[in-house]
C-alpha cells in the first residue's frame, strides 16, 4: 500500500494532478504531514471534499483498527501542505466536530461508497478532518 501511495503522488505531481488526480468520480489530494517519530515529511494521496474554504480527508485507513499514520501525524503536529493539481497551500488540521461529521461523512459515502463499508469494518472512530487554510 506505501508503494502504491509513492506511485501515485510521483504520477500526481509528475502531471499536475491530471493522472491520479481522482478515484471513482472523487478529487483527490495530496496530503504532506511532518512524520511525529522521525520528523520527515511524508505525503499521502487522499479523497476529498471542499466545504468552503477547506479540504476534507477522511481518516479511514481502509477500516483498519488503526489510524492511519498521516492522522496520527496531524494529532501530533496538525501544520501540513496540500496539493491540488500544481497548487500547493498550507493548512491546519483539525478533527471535525460532531455537527460538522453528521454534516460532512454523507457528502463521502455519496461519493465513495467503500466509506460506509469501512465503518462497519472497525470499532474505531473513523475522523472526518478538515484542513483549513492558513
Amino acid at each position: 500500500m506505501k508503494s502504491m501511495s509513492q506511485a501515485h503522488g510521483a504520477l500526481y505531481r509528475a502531471s499536475g494532478g491530471r493522472i491520479g488526480g481522482g478515484v471513482q468520480g472523487m478529487p483527490v489530494v495530496l496530503l504532506t504531514t511532518t512524520g511525529r517519530k522521525s520528523g520527515k515529511s511524508r505525503t499521502t494521496p487522499l479523497l476529498y471534499v471542499r466545504d468552503g474554504d477547506a479540504v476534507v480527508v477522511v481518516a479511514s485507513n481502509g477500516g483498519s483498527d488503526d489510524a492511519p499514520a498521516w492522522w496520527l501525524n496531524l494529532r501530533s503536529n496538525p501544520l501540513a501542505e496540500i496539493e491540488i493539481g500544481r497548487e500547493r497551500s498550507s493548512v491546519a488540521a483539525r478533527k471535525a466536530s460532531p455537527d460538522e461529521y453528521a454534516r460532512l461523512w454523507p457528502k463521502f459515502t455519496s461519493g465513495f461508497p467503500g466509506y460506509a463499508k469501512y465503518k462497519t469494518k472497525t470499532a474505531r472512530e473513523i475522523p472526518v478532518v478538515i484542513l483549513e487554510p492558513r
